[in-house]
C-alpha cells in the first residue's frame, strides 16, 4: 500500500503557558497542505524491515517503526516492510516526520483490519508526538493543549494559492522554545481566523517568530519578500523554519 502523508502549516501559533510536566499548552490552526507530500510504502513481509531514501533522516528509530511497534505490541500485527522516501523538509515547522507516523498508523489499521476509529488513532498518535494526532483526520483543526485537543474549523483556502518557501535552515523545536515567553493574546486564533484573509497579516501571529527572527535574520527578510511579492498573509509555519505565503 503506498499513501501520501502530507504536510500542514500553522495558521497563528500562540504559546499560552508552561505546564507542570514542562510542555507548553499552545492553541493553533493546524491546516494541511496536500501539495508537500513524502511517499511512503508498506507491505506484509516475513520480516520487519525499514528502509528510507530522499531527503536524509538522522539514524535511529523512525516514528514510522514506533508506530509498528506500538500496533504489534498491543495487538500482535504481523510483519512489514516499510519504506519512506523523504520530501517534506526536516526541522522546518511542516509536521513532515508527525504526518509520516500517523499514516503509518492508519496503513497498519487498514493493512491488518484492526477496526480502530478515528479517536483511537488519534490515542496511539499521541504517544508518537504532540502533532500526530492532526494527521489522523487530516482536515483544517483548531489545536490546542499540547496537540490533543482539537476541534473541526470550518475553514477552506482551496481558492488561494499556498506557497513554501524552505530556506534550509534547521531549527529546533527545544531552541524555538527557549526564546519565548507564553502569554494570552487579546484575541484567539478561533476568532481571528473568522476574519476575511486580508485581514490576518495584522492580527494572527506565530509566537516563535520573534526569538527565531532574531537568531536567522533571513527568515524575516524571506516573508517581508513574501508580501513583497504579493502575498495576502504571510508566517512561518509552527517553530520554523519554513515560511509559507497565502496569494490570490
Amino acid at each position: 500500500m503506498i499513501v501520501y502523508p502530507n504536510a500542514k502549516i500553522n495558521l497563528g501559533l500562540n504559546i499560552l503557558r508552561k505546564r507542570k510536566d514542562g510542555y507548553h499548552d499552545i492553541s493553533s490552526i493546524f491546516y494541511p497542505v496536500k501539495e508537500c507530500v513524502d511517499i511512503l510504502e508498506i507491505i506484509k513481509s516475513e520480516t520487519f524491515e525499514f528502509t528510507k531514501s530522499g531527503i536524509e533522516i538522522p539514524d535511529g528509530e523512525n516514528l514510522c517503526e514506533k508506530a509498528w511497534n506500538l500496533l504489534h505490541s498491543d495487538f500482535g500485527i504481523g510483519n512489514v516492510k516499510i519504506h519512506l522516501h523523504k520530501q517534506i523538509p526536516i526541522g522546518a515547522g511542516l509536521g513532515g516526520g508527525s504526518a509520516d507516523a500517523s499514516f503509518t498508523l492508519k496503513v497498519l489499521n487498514d493493512l491488518f483490519e484492526l477496526k480502530l476509529r478515528i479517536k483511537e488513532l488519534e490515542r496511539y498518535a499521541l504517544q508518537l508526538g504532540a502533532d500526530c494526532p492532526f494527521f489522523i483526520d487530516n482536515r483544517p483543526k483548531l489545536v490546542e493543549g499540547i496537540g490533543e485537543k482539537m476541534t473541526d474549523i470550518d475553514l477552506d483556502l482551496s481558492e488561494f494559492k499556498i506557497r513554501l518557501i524552505n530556506p534550509e535552515i534547521h531549527v529546533s523545536t527545544k531552541e524555538s522554545y527557549s526564546g519565548v515567553i507564553p502569554q494570552e493574546p487579546e484575541s484567539s486564533v478561533e476568532e481571528i481566523i473568522q476574519l476575511p484573509v486580508n485581514e490576518w497579516k495584522e492580527k494572527l501571529r506565530n509566537d516563535f517568530e520573534d526569538s527565531v527572527f532574531a537568531k536567522y535574520s533571513q527568515l524575516e527578510k524571506i516573508k517581508e519578500d513574501l508580501y513583497n511579492q504579493g502575498s495576502i498573509y504571510s508566517s512561518m509555519s509552527g517553530s520554523g523554519s519554513v515560511l509559507f505565503g497565502i496569494f490570490k
